[in-house]
């Protein structure tokens, strides 16, 4: 059975990049806990690796996105969005859990 998280990332994929994805072929790698604003509800982003896909990435959303491209880690552009970096720096040293926001509460 598949979880809620890796059903909607197979679906997403498909309906915002044209890419075919296995949920057996996803990882979970990272939880970036977060609060954008003092008094904000919390959210919780969870980073997924897909190990394999179907197709080639596509722009189906140019309004939410502007292109899809590969990047090294070192030389992400600007600007990103700060749980994204903040997931990328995590997976990075090896964590799987970042916290954000929460010194301001």
């Amino acid at each position: 059975m598949t979880g809620k998280a890796v059903s909607c990332l197979v679906r997403e994929a498909l309906e915002e990049a044209g890419l075919v994805i296995a949920p057996a072929d996803v990882e979970f790698v990272h939880a970036v806990h977060l609060v954008h604003t003092p008094g904000g509800r919390p959210r919780l982003q969870l980073v997924f690796r897909a190990r394999r896909w179907e197709g080639t990435p596509e722009l189906r959303e140019p309004d939410k996105c502007l292109t899809w491209q590969w990047w090294r880690p070192d030389a992400l552009p600007e600007p990103l969005v700060p749980y994204a970096r903040a997931a990328i720096d995590g997976i990075r040293a090896g964590r799987l859990y970042t916290e954000m926001g929460w010194e301001a509460r």
